[in-house]
């Protein structure tokens, strides 16, 4: 019996992360994906129109089954620090980078592109009920202010990964640091006020 997406579907998508990751963005060419995956070229442009499209597709399904899947579903640990709590969040997110920083180069190239929204947008679907879990009792200008650096942090990183100036590994650790003052920061103010 065949599930939900064909097996030549499934196949499209993996030999297209096998490309991004092996050789890289510019490799992918449909009819390399097409031979790769044995299927024809009217298969894949049937469920992709172009090359960027077919691109997005894969990377979208690869996050939902590497970065977005190790996000907890559960409330935060009772007695867990703010810090803890969100990098209980993030850092399932960012760490599968670290295995696959040719995958992080293509995600930042697709990201970046016209149609890279979708990307951005799925990504927000997966993360925000878990992160606002652990923010339930936040003040919100709060929230607004770690998410507009947090999102600008994540980005800049991987821009420097693409660019080969930093390794992949560093993302995990400078967005740690970052969650640690913000959070730090947010408590010592909480607790400063009539």
């Amino acid at each position: 019996m065949e599930s939900a997406v064909g097996d030549g579907e499934q196949r499209i998508r993996e030999t297209v992360i096998d490309i991004l990751e092996t050789e890289g963005y510019d490799a992918v060419q449909v009819r390399v994906v097409a031979r790769r995956a044995r299927v024809s070229l009217a298969k894949i442009y049937k469920l992709h129109s172009t090359r960027d499209e077919l691109i997005l597709a894969a990377l979208d399904w690869w996050m939902q089954e590497n970065r977005y899947a190790g996000i907890p579903t559960s409330h935060p640990r009772p007695g867990d620090s703010l810090h803890n709590a969100l990098m209980h969040v993030l850092r399932p997110i960012f760490e599968p980078w670290e295995h696959h920083p040719g995958l992080l180069v293509a995600y930042f190239r697709a990201r970046s592109s016209a149609s890279g929204e979708t990307l951005a947008s799925h990504g927000l679907d997966a993360v925000v009920p878990a992160a606002m879990a652990v923010l339930v009792d936040i003040d919100a200008e709060f929230i607004q202010d770690l998410d507009m650096i947090l999102t600008s942090l994540a980005y800049g990183l991987s821009g420097r990964v693409a660019r080969g100036e930093i390794e992949a590994a560093t993302i995990v650790p400078a967005i740690d640091r970052a969650v640690y003052w913000l959070t730090t920061g947010y408590e010592a103010t909480q607790g400063s006020r009539p």
